[in-house]
């Protein structure tokens, strides 16, 4: 492949890239926005002296407040390298501790100093190539040379201070030291021509082979996001400097190339296997630096495993186009991911993603680099029920537009590294905002990302004595429509031993939601279910000052009271100055019902949260919210409607029409007595009357 290598530009671009770059920059308006900037910017770089920082970097996930697990700001200079780092929370100024890698603030801000450089570097490359001015390119090969020149003295370091495997000499990891190379290649491809063999040969021998072959590739990765960045980073340096080695480990290992990570990483739902929306546009953000770089030499990686991966948010967002913060990741704003689709029509030319190009305006380098012009009108939005079993997510929705109601119940695989231990945790917004929702993560360095995000106890799900499930993957029992409501039954699989959590999930209306459970255990446990609400709470029941336990997740709860409930209770919530949430609750039996305030954000932002708790071998419930605050009743009615783990609920809403629901996690054809006294011959999973 390497003898038969285009010639330079051919990593970014190719000649055709820079041409069509260079017509949207005259013919298209957004296009002479943007390059507008990019001039201003290169006109102030060329008057810029270029200093390296003396040492690599420090790793992202350390730059937050250790307290309340917020991301810091950079505030002002304090002398060469040295800056304030501020929490904010409570405006408290962190000084930086090179010592203590946790505490190594201002290294993180180098991190941030090292990508900046290697980003100036691609962007005056193409100024080059559009403009022929040579300015931009030896003002480029200044940044590539002191690299060159200065690279093998940075210590290698891991995101802990070690001199080891895994680290990187720029950055702490080698994901850090890939995400830095790739625009590092892009921008000497693009300047190749004004680089003497010398040069070139320091380049390559100095930079780009020992970070390559030394720093990047001896830390193998299976399937994963970071490996599809180091990918790459290999890949481009193969392609810059026609190394076949490199190429071949790029896009061909059985191990860990990109062919293995699209077909073993893409599940047949088009989702990243890691099953964290954030990390599903990372990998995508890694994979088209190698995707564009291998189709200017001739080798089409834009297979359907690619398109599936764009494709698929779509299918999962909410009705204002936000993704769930599943797993190690916040939430995710579709529409704020609008310039990674201008690539994706570009060479796939969905017309699904023109309603996010459409409502962009477009002024954003993807758009100057690959945008199509003119654009399809874009077709409208269908929000529809339908259930993912490969990713593990049952999507229940009703409604049009923005304010539809759409809930996702989320049991299936658990994600790997990534995975968050919260099988049958459900989703929900409606009327345009979030209702219930997963908090989501901190930076991975400040303890409350593992003490609260990353617990069970901060999800919508089960917890059985105060400890965290364990990794598995969850179950699919039954899914469909009947009678009007859309439901799901799913079973949450092995997250204790001896225990079994089965849950169902009906949208009864656009306005009421219906969960019921089902815990069994072979012997007594403490069984919690919990519940996190978007507002503040609206005067709840009296009750007794309650002490949570010093435990991962419970110790981060506020404002904690506890009740006794024999049979049935109802609370508020004010999400909004013109919203009420009202959540009715019922057991087979009485429990204690805690209220209190848990984690969103950060440790500071506040969110609602009650517990159903009962110490016991089993617990059978039935949840009811009104998504506009009018009563809804809720009972397991006497005699106690079950027979084994089967159990009938019945459900008044404002109309007064009495619904029952039935769940029957065995599945098998059963006979329910009913409160009249008549019988109810349930078959499936779950019923409605």
């Amino acid at each position: 492949m390497s003898k038969s290598l285009p010639e330079h530009p051919r990593v970014l671009f190719n000649r055709e890239g820079i041409d069509a770059l260079r017509k949207r920059v005259e013919g298209c308006e957004w296009a002479k926005k943007r390059w507008r900037t990019v001039l201003q910017n290169g006109a102030e770089w060329l008057n810029e002296n270029i200093v390296l920082p003396p040492r690599g970097g420090n790793w992202y996930h350390y730059y937050a407040c250790p307290e309340h697990g917020a991301a810091l700001r950079t505030g002002k200079r304090l002398g060469e390298w040295q800056w304030e780092h501020i929490c904010p929370v409570d405006n408290k100024v962190f000084r930086s501790d090179p010592a203590r890698p946790e505490q190594d603030y201002d290294g993180c801000v180098l991190m941030g100093v090292h990508n900046q450089l290697a980003s100036r570097l691609r962007d005056l490359g193409i100024l080059y190539q559009v403009t022929a001015d040579q300015r931009y390119a030896r003002k480029a090969r200044e940044i590539a040379i002191l690299y060159a020149e200065r690279y093998a003295s940075y210590p290698l370091h891991t995101i802990r201070g070690e001199a080891r495997i895994g680290g990187g000499k720029v950055g702490p990891q080698t994901l850090d030291e890939a995400v830095w190379l790739i625009p590092m290649a892009q921008g000497v491809d693009l300047i190749w021509d004004i680089l003497s063999d010398a040069e070139r040969e320091l380049l390559a021998q100095k930079l780009f082979l020992p970070a390559a072959r030394e720093v990047i590739l001896p830390h193998q990765m299976g399937v994963h996001n970071i490996q599809c960045w180091k990918n790459s980073a290999v890949g481009l340096t193969g392609l810059l400097l026609g190394d076949e080695d490199l190429i071949q480990k790029a896009i061909y290992d059985p191990e860990r190339g990109y062919w293995t990570q699209m077909r073993k990483g893409v599940t047949a739902d088009g989702m990243w296997w890691e099953g964290a929306w954030g990390y599903h546009f990372y990998t995508l953000s890694s994979l088209w630096h190698l995707t564009e770089a291998a189709r200017h030499c001739g080798v089409d990686l834009y297979g359907e495993e690619l398109q599936r991966m764009y494709d698929a948010p779509f299918r999962f967002a909410t009705p204002t186009l936000r993704l769930p913060a599943f797993n190690d990741s916040t939430e995710v704003d579709l529409r704020a991911q609008a310039p990674a689709y201008e690539l994706a029509y570009a060479r796939f030319k969905n017309p699904l993603y023109v309603q996010l190009l459409s409502s962009s305006n477009r002024e954003n380098d993807y758009a100057l680099w690959f945008g199509m012009e003119p654009l399809p009108k874009p077709s409208p939005v269908t929000w529809r029920s339908a259930n993912y079993p490969t990713s593990g997510y049952a999507v229940l929705a009703k409604g049009r537009g923005e304010k539809a109601t759409w809930l996702c119940l989320k049991y299936g695989p658990h994600g790997g590294g990534h995975g968050h231990p919260d099988k049958l945790h459900v989703e929900l917004h409606a009327d345009g905002k979030p209702v219930a929702v997963d908090p989501g993560m901190a930076r991975y360095g400040v303890p409350i990302h593992a003490n609260w995000y990353r617990t069970t106890l901060a999800h919508n799900t089960l917890v059985v004595d105060e400890k965290d499930q364990q990794p598995t993957e969850g179950k699919c029992l039954q899914f469909g429509s009947t009678r009007g409501v859309d439901f799901v039954v799913a079973e949450a699989g092995l997250i204790y031993p001896g225990a079994r959590f089965t849950r169902a999930v009906a949208l009864l209306s656009e306005e009421i939601v219906v969960v019921l459970d089902s815990a069994q255990c072979e012997a007594e446990h403490l069984l919690d279910v919990a519940l996190h609400l978007q507002g503040s709470w609206q005067s709840p029941p009296e009750g007794a000052k309650w002490q949570p336990p010093a435990t991962r997740g419970y110790s981060y709860l506020s404002e904690a009271t506890i009740r006794p409930i024999q049979e049935a209770i109802t609370l508020q919530v004010r999400q909004s100055q013109n919203n009420t949430l009202t959540v009715a609750i019922a057991s087979d039996a009485p429990f204690e019902l805690i209220t209190a305030l848990g984690v969103g954000k950060h440790s500071e932002d506040r969110v609602p949260t009650l517990i159903l708790r009962r110490k016991a071998r089993s617990l059978r419930a039935v949840w009811a919210l009104h998504l506009k605050g009018k009563r809804v009743q809720v009972q397991l009615p006497p005699p106690v409607a079950h027979t084994g783990e089967a159990f009938v609920a019945q459900v008044i809403p404002p109309d007064g029409r009495k619904r029952l629901l039935v769940l029957n996690p065995e599945g098998t054809p059963i006979s329910l007595p009913l409160p009249d006294g008549s019988k109810w011959r349930a078959e499936g999973y779950f019923g409605v009357r």
